[in-house]
């Protein structure tokens, strides 16, 4: 099994300032293990931590687009604990607006995030994980990284652009003693959907208004979410340290019934277009 049988684990968190990942090294710390956790301000983690013994903690202010200040915070953290057991990787933010309101830059501030800098941190923890032949990288996706709703394209063709490496990943390194999981959370009790965490397009349009009506559902939505943050975070230790969860790791009441739904809807399309699908193979002489 990845997940060490004795002693503290190691473990390396991205976006651990807010929200589940916030929760998540906390929980982590209570409970005994290691943990270097990337941030973009080093003084807010800390702080928000409150009370919790840090001193099993190393806080890293890094830039996850930075592949090279990436690959310096991993080093750091294999030179402070020794090695790795399992990567968390969680940093991210949500984006409202209709496919057509979003700029370049915007989605590819997106991707920069949410793809490439988790690209990053794999490259970088990869190596020493496929040598000890041990690991655990843990992705956290979302409900919205299998379905979709008006005015979640880009943070949904992110997702989705996990979902994929994500699946290649664990295909190819299946052999080699890492295991791999997706997280897909619900709607969780956190900040997500405050302006902190919920990106808005500069420019919006008139033509949209279910996009509106979507964006002002959500942002009232704060209170009111299913998900228990708590919860979750114990849950994912539960995926690492028992080792037993599947690829797909839904999270949440609601993540189930949408990701059902989606099936449901999956299987209605492909039956619908079956028979024109037949109808292109090249005919046998």
């Amino acid at each position: 099994m990845p997940y060490p049988t004795s002693g503290s684990a190691t473990w390396f968190v991205t976006g651990a300032s807010r929200g589940l990942g916030l929760e998540l090294v906390g929980q982590l710390l209570r409970r005994g293990d290691n943990v270097a956790a990337t941030t973009r301000s080093v003084e807010r983690l800390t702080a928000a931590l409150g009370d919790v013994d840090q001193a099993r903690l190393l806080a890293l202010e890094v830039d996850l687009t930075d592949e090279a200040a990436v690959r310096t915070a991993v080093a750091t953290a294999q030179e402070r604990f020794g090695q790795l057991d399992v990567v968390v990787n969680n940093a991210g933010y949500g984006f409202l607006g209709a496919v057509e309101e979003v700029s370049d830059s915007e989605a590819r501030e997106m991707f920069d995030v949410q793809i490439f800098g988790t690209w990053n941190v794999l490259r970088a923890v990869l190596p020493q994980f496929r040598e000890r032949r041990s690991g655990h990288i843990l992705n956290v996706s979302s409900i919205l990284g299998l379905t979709s709703f008006p005015g979640w394209g880009l943070y949904c063709s992110a997702k989705y652009a996990l979902e994929g490496l994500t699946e290649s990943l664990a295909a190819e390194v299946a052999e080699l003693g890492v295991e791999v999981t997706l997280v897909e959370p619900g709607y969780m009790r956190t900040d997500f959907l405050r302006s902190q965490s919920l990106g808005l397009p500069a420019r919006t349009l008139d033509a949209y208004p279910a996009v509106r009506e979507m964006t002002a559902t959500h942002q009232a939505m704060p209170g009111t979410q299913l998900g228990d943050p708590a919860k979750a975070a114990a849950a994912i230790i539960e995926v690492a340290t028992t080792g037993s969860a599947p690829l797909h790791q839904l999270l949440g009441s609601d993540s189930v019934g949408l990701a059902d739904a989606r099936l449901d809807a999956l299987r209605a399309d492909f039956d619908a277009g079956r028979a024109l699908a037949r109808s292109t193979d090249i005919q046998a002489s």
